[in-house]
């Protein structure tokens, strides 16, 4: 089972929405035959297993291992139960069940009705860790949500000032407003590196108004190769002028707002009610559309607000080596979010140290 998470894993970021599984068969304690799942729409980790095995006649005296119950439905491909059954496995040991309700315990149940011993539960909370985007998408109807920011040594976010840096938004001349701007670089190359590469590997990244002015985002991977995550951005009265990254329509984005507006090529406006629980109506939105993973970039008051609902599982906190002493007695000094549960790793990045917190009242284990 260690080498089917081993397997499974090299799918990561490539096969989203589907889980990452990998398979392994042996046949008299040797292994035969091994296959992961590669990418979306490809063959499945169980096909690729009995597909790289030579001698076919073995299979009905092998074991099949797999992380996670293989799919009793009809999707992109057939069923690898039915795949199963057709080459008489003697034994399949399953690490965990599938929460998606095409699955669901029906994977085992026709593969043991068709006299194949199963056993399930095999490391299943590593099986779980692994593929815990899928369980929080299926079990809490939600995307996986990582919050991520960097701040400096004395824990400030970003500096506040309201003259010379300010700029001049919206392409309409009557209509145009100063905005605060607190764009300052805090972490290092090689952690813009590192968060590039977090976003290739997530289906989704999102901010609120205020960044997407303050600091025109692009939310795209530049430092390394690897697929541009979906951009969302919340803009209620549609501030964002047509001109900035976010509405350049290089990269598929949704706008939440209040107000209608046509698509255009990669950009959808999705009207939601501000009277109601905004986090809410985008996590219900982002389910529908099957987006299991969701980055967070957003500023103070975006990042709080997930916080504050706890509806995040995981935050990743970059701090510099830099202060910026005394901004709070000047006002100027943007205070970063505060998390309360404890670090569960810690690592340097050069002179910066990145921090991931997990979200201990927000946990997706049974029991």
């Amino acid at each position: 089972m260690k080498r089917c998470l081993e397997l499974a894993e090299k799918g990561f970021g490539k096969v989203a929405p589907n889980p990452m599984v990998g398979c392994v068969i042996v046949h008299n304690n040797n292994v035969i035959g091994e296959g992961h799942h590669k990418k979306f729409g490809d063959a499945h980790a169980e096909v690729n297993a009995i597909n790289s095995v030579k001698d076919k006649s073995l299979l009905k005296n092998s074991i099949l291992y797999v992380n996670l119950e293989p799919c009793s439905h009809f999707g992109k491909t057939p069923p690898c139960a039915d795949l199963i059954i057709r080459y008489k496995f003697k034994y399949v040991v399953i690490g965990t069940l599938d929460p998606n309700p095409l699955v669901c315990g029906k994977g085992i149940h026709k593969i043991a009705s068709s006299g194949c011993d199963v056993k399930v539960g095999v490391l299943e909370d590593e099986c779980r860790e692994l593929n815990k985007r899928f369980y929080v998408f299926h079990e809490k109807q939600r995307p996986y949500v990582i919050l991520k920011w960097a701040q400096t040594k004395d824990n400030y976010f970003g500096i506040l000032n309201l003259s010379a840096q300010s700029e001049l938004v919206s392409d309409v001349p009557s209509e145009r407003c100063r905005i605060p701007s607190y764009k300052f670089q805090i972490s290092n190359f090689k952690s813009q590196k590192l968060v590039h590469r977090w976003r290739s590997e997530e289906q989704a990244i999102m901010v609120g108004t205020n960044t997407a002015l303050t600091d025109n985002p692009q939310l795209t991977v530049r430092n390394v190769k690897g697929n541009n995550p979906l951009r969302i951005v919340i803009d209620k009265n549609l501030k964002i002028p047509s001109r900035f990254h976010l509405l350049d329509g290089s990269v598929p984005t949704i706008v939440f707002t209040a107000k209608k507006k046509s698509l255009k090529k990669n950009l959808e406006y999705v009207i939601i009610d501000f009277k109601k629980d905004v986090l809410k109506q985008i996590m219900n939105e982002l389910h529908k559309r099957n987006i299991q993973s969701l980055i967070v970039e957003g500023g103070q008051k975006l990042l709080n607000s997930f916080i504050e609902q706890n509806l995040w599982n995981e935050a990743r906190v970059i701090t510099s080596n830099k202060k910026l002493n005394n901004l709070s007695e000047k006002g100027n000094g943007i205070k970063s979010p505060k998390i309360n549960s404890p670090n569960s790793s810690k690592e340097k990045i050069g002179n910066d140290e990145l921090k991931v917190y997990q979200n201990k009242r927000e946990q997706f284990f049974n029991g």
